[in-house]
């Protein structure tokens, strides 16, 4: 699926809502941009949250000692 976007001023695109449908791509969603050759490529990053606050908690107690 192809569409034109433009570029704002800040530099910001928007992604098309019948894309951002079928992505399931929701406000807040991460992605990482990733330079090719000749443009870029967004891919979504799943964060697993609870996971990220046990790693942090582990290693906050870690440097307590």
């Amino acid at each position: 699926m192809e569409e034109l976007v433009k570029m704002s001023p800040k530099g910001q695109l928007v992604v098309p809502q019948d894309i951002r449908e079928k992505l399931k791509f929701a406000p807040g969603d991460m992605f990482v941009a990733v330079q090719i050759e000749d443009g870029i490529v967004f891919k979504k990053i799943e964060l697993d949250l609870k996971k990220i606050e046990s790693i942090k908690k582990q290693t906050q107690e870690q440097f307590k000692k």
